[in-house]
């Protein structure tokens, strides 16, 4: 396939995407469902009244509220934001500062009544409704401003004049709701995504509308009607299961605007109008609780970081759905934010580890397997299928990570700079990080400058099974490599739930060159068919099993001489990849085990056919 052919990658839209299956009411009888009063917007003041007494009796959130209240005074100190661009096209770090001034400053005058930190926050938001504009070309950087605008104008309302009022009411609708309408209106660009654009988009200018939708009623009440329409273009993604396609970070981010104009719209409307009850969100929770190890490292595919990050939306979702596992999955990082005081839920005793020890997301095709819940060291192994169309995706399909003895042995390389020319376009493919041969995979044939996957390709995981002693996934992953083979499928399984075999069968059309990496941050010591790898103290064992006359070899992270080495990328410093290489191959199963020194060697596993599994 050329490279020519290829869809923008920012502009992709599932062909899956269905029309909104939920029937909103009409802009008007939206507004006349309102509640007037402000606050309106999460928390309403008999909610803060509840929220001053609990900081008094719950330790937890005392010290959380002590935190915020930190924050606060140190920001009295800060100067007022700036229109600022660092990178040429984003404003959106000014935007989240905003954003957490908002609420910070909002919350701490709701909680104290001191009058410094309101007129801080009107410092804040008078310099950034000043702005030129709110970046519209990068709508996520408008979306946000909005939300920040919104929730000071709804939090601080009791205090400002009527002539801050309407500076602030003028900014979010010439600055946000009126280009946000015309986009709505138009059915172009975010409006129609089915990935996290259109939930950040829609929930941040929902927010200014709920917050004017009584001074505002037709704007405010078309738009909102528009956005919940479009919302669930995305939240059909949450189907059947919660999994995420994006990936585990744009999980966080999509969600996070998800649920906060769900639970505005309770708070403001009294109403969501069934959009939390949208098949897999109610499960959505699972989900980064899964793609994250006992060690605390994150299956970080598709433009992820693999370090967890805060979610306070768990504990809405825990609220909402009742699962106390969701809870207890967001105290694990929370560290104090507003939105955490706001939904928080005390977490049951065990309730993550009464979960299932393994799970199979579909529609996002991504299974993890993990020897334990509670043991830091215990084994994990995240494996993925998938399509390598959704957002943010790489040429990554069959590529695992692995983590055991409390290190990760086998690692996702991540993203790579965001502002390399043609990441988001054309030129994504050549980059190493987002290329089959970044990530650990299978390399076929390579050919000079071509994507070493099928760009277009959709992949399913075939078998799942889990059981006490062993547990296992397979994915075919024939049409990651058209063109190159009748079938590929691989497998990974967790065995005597210490011991994890990757194993792969491989049909070419003809004789080919063959590659099977693993990217490593370990010291590797190479034993012909077996390796010894060292991350400190720590030693994995890996052995090849399959085929008989292959041998492990290692390579550096960084491009095949027949790939693209464009100048500007990431360069992979400690990095090594375990390597096998086979020319000529047609018909081939390559099967390896790797085994935690401290485990003891396994030497009772054999390659058998994955049919055989």
């Amino acid at each position: 396939m050329k490279l020519a052919a290829l869809l923008l990658f920012c502009l992709v839209i599932s062909s899956a995407a269905l029309p909104p299956t939920i029937s909103i009411p009409p802009g008007d009888k939206l507004v006349r469902r309102l509640d007037k009063r402000h606050p309106r917007l999460l928390a309403t003041k008999s909610d803060f009244e509840g929220l001053r007494q609990s900081v008094k009796t719950n330790v937890v959130l005392r010290d959380w509220y002590r935190t915020v209240y930190q924050q606060a005074e140190t920001m009295l100190s800060e100067p007022a934001s700036r229109y600022e661009l660092p990178d040429g096209l984003r404003l959106l770090k000014t935007s989240r500062k905003v954003v957490l001034r908002a609420y910070t400053l909002g919350m701490a005058w709701q909680m104290s009544g001191e009058k410094r930190f309101a007129d801080r926050a009107w410092i804040e938001l008078k310099a950034a409704g000043e702005f030129k504009d709110w970046n519209p070309r990068h709508f996520l950087d408008t979306a946000e401003m909005t939300h920040a605008f919104a929730i000071g104008y709804d939090w601080l309302y009791d205090y400002w004049t009527p002539d801050q009022k309407a500076f602030l009411r003028t900014a979010m609708v010439e600055k946000g709701l009126k280009l946000g309408l015309d986009i709505q209106r138009k059915k172009i660009r975010w409006s129609v995504f089915t990935f996290n654009w259109n939930q950040v988009c829609n929930g941040g200018l929902g927010m200014g509308a709920l917050a004017l939708a009584d001074e505002e009623p037709a704007l405010c009440g078309e738009f909102l009607h528009d956005a919940l329409e479009s919302l669930q273009l995305p939240m059909g993604s949450f189907a059947p299961d919660g999994g995420w396609d994006e990936g585990p970070g744009y999980w966080n981010y999509a969600t996070s605007y998800n649920v906060t104009i769900l639970a505005a719209l309770k708070s403001a409307l009294h109403d969501d109008f069934g959009l939390s009850q949208f098949p897999g969100f109610a499960e959505t929770g699972l989900f980064p609780i899964y793609m994250t190890s006992p060690a605390g490292r994150v299956f970080n595919f598709a433009d992820a970081h693999d370090k967890p990050e805060e979610s306070p939306q768990l504990f809405w979702l825990a609220r909402q759905f009742h699962r106390p596992e969701f809870a207890a999955a967001a105290l694990e990082e929370a560290k104090g934010t507003v939105p955490e005081l706001l939904w928080f839920m005390p977490a049951e005793p065990d309730a993550i580890a009464q979960l299932p020890l393994d799970k199979y997301f579909r529609h996002a095709e991504v299974v993890s397997l993990r020897g334990d819940w509670k043991n830091h060291d215990a084994t994990f192994a995240g494996f993925k299928a998938g399509s390598n169309r959704a957002s943010h995706g790489h040429l990554d399909l069959g590529s695992f990570v692995l983590d055991q003895e409390g290190e990760r042995w086998a690692m996702d390389l991540g993203s790579d700079d965001y502002n390399l020319p043609g990441y988001f376009g054309k030129g994504r493919w050549n980059y190493y990080r987002m290329r089959a041969e970044g990530h650990n995979t299978l390399v076929l044939g390579p050919d000079s400058g071509e994507p070493d996957q099928d760009p277009s390709a959709d992949t399913r995981i075939i078998r799942f099974e889990s059981e006490p002693r062993k547990a296992f996934a397979i994915a075919d992953l024939t049409a990651a490599y058209s063109g190159k083979a009748q079938s590929v499928q691989r497998g990974v399984a967790l065995l005597d739930r210490s011991n994890v075999l990757v194993e792969d069968e491989i049909q070419a059309n003809a004789p080919t060159e063959l590659y099977w990496f693993m990217h490593t941050a370990a010291h590797i010591r190479l034993q012909g068919r077996s390796a010894r790898l060292n991350l400190g103290q720590k030693q994995l064992y890996v052995r090849l099993l399959s085929p008989t006359n292959a041998v492990f070899t290692t390579m550096k992270a960084e491009p095949l001489p027949t790939s693209p080495h464009p100048a500007q990328q990431a360069v992979n410093t400690g990095i090594s990849k375990l390597t096998i290489h086979l020319k000529g191959v047609k018909t081939t199963r390559i099967a390896v085990l790797f085994t935690a020194e401290s485990k003891g060697i396994k030497r009772d596993v054999a390659a058998v056919p994955l049919n055989d599994w």
